[in-house]
Parts: C-alpha cells; structure tokens; sequence
C-alpha cells in the first residue's frame, strides 16, 4: 500500500495522519493524547499502522493548525481517496462543498451526490469519512437542524468546529 503515519500535537489536541505519496488517506479529530489519535487512526485505517515517518504531512499540519486558531482555511493538500466508493466520493465532493461557516442536511448531501433517496448513505459516508476537517461532516445535520453523528471526540468537538467556522463568518 506504501502507506505511512505521523502523529502531532494541535493547539487543540493530538491528531494523527496516515497517507501514500498520492495524499492524505487517513486523519483523525483532535485527541486529548497521541495514544488516543494513534487508537483512532488504527481503528479507522482498520490496519495496523503503517511506517512512522515524522513530519511527513508537515503541509497539512500547518493548514490544520490555521484552521484550529481560526484562520479561514482552502484545503489546497492532496488526498489519497483510492478506494472509495463512487457514492461516498460524490458525497465528500459535496459535503468539501459547502462553506465554512454553513450547514447543509443530509436531504442535501444525498441530492448532492445523485441520489435523493440516498440519506442514510449519505450519513454513512460522513460516519466513514477518513479525513474529518478536511472533509467538513461536522458542516452536515439533520434535518431538523440537530447535530448528529460524530466520530472520535463526539458531538461536542462536531459542535465546537461549528461554533469556530461561525465565528469566522
């Protein structure tokens, strides 16, 4: 696979990242220790880590620490989405669609990306997406405009993300 990881610490918490020579594949929310980022990097890889190569998403660390304090932020870092399927990457297409600051509705997201009837595929893309942030799930909510669903640190980090792109709108 020729994947490998880094590990850093955020003014928010720990994250770890894993990626090819293609992008980022893999990243985790902030986590109160490196232990905790590594468990959900593990988790979410459903892998064992790859090579530890320190400051090898050096790129991607720096936009993610602008966006943490609050820096609005375009994701100019490449991704590594093979493997995906053809729905969940139309619906991450949309979901890095939406501006920082707004929400949209899962409703939105299923229609975004081709299938309208699609809304628990929908939610099941941003339940598996494999790079929080840079691909914005905590932007979509439910219809009601509930906040639903959030890996890793829960609803509280979903809603404190909000809270600092509002801010920033």
């Amino acid at each position: 696979m020729g994947l490998y990881y880094d590990v850093f610490e955020t003014g928010w918490g720990w994250v770890a990242v894993a990626g090819s020579k293609k992008g980022i594949r893999y990243a985790t929310l902030p986590e109160p220790s490196p232990d905790r980022a590594l468990d959900d990097l593990e988790r979410s890889m459903r892998a064992p880590l790859p090579e530890h190569v320190p400051d090898a998403f050096n790129a991607y660390r720096t936009q993610l620490e602008a966006y943490l304090r609050g820096d609005a932020s375009t994701w100019d870092v490449p991704l590594d989405l093979d493997g995906v399927a053809p729905f969940f990457r139309r619906a991450w297409d949309a979901c890095r669609s939406i501006p920082p600051g707004e929400t949209r509705t899962y409703e939105w997201l299923a229609a975004s990306a081709g299938n309208i009837r699609a809304v628990r595929a929908a939610g099941q893309a941003m339940a598996r997406n494999r790079i929080p942030i840079v691909i914005p799930c905590h932007r979509v909510i439910g219809k009601d405009g509930g906040l639903h669903g959030f890996g890793g640190p829960g609803l509280h980090m979903k809603a404190r993300l909000l809270n600092l792109e509002a801010a920033l709108a």
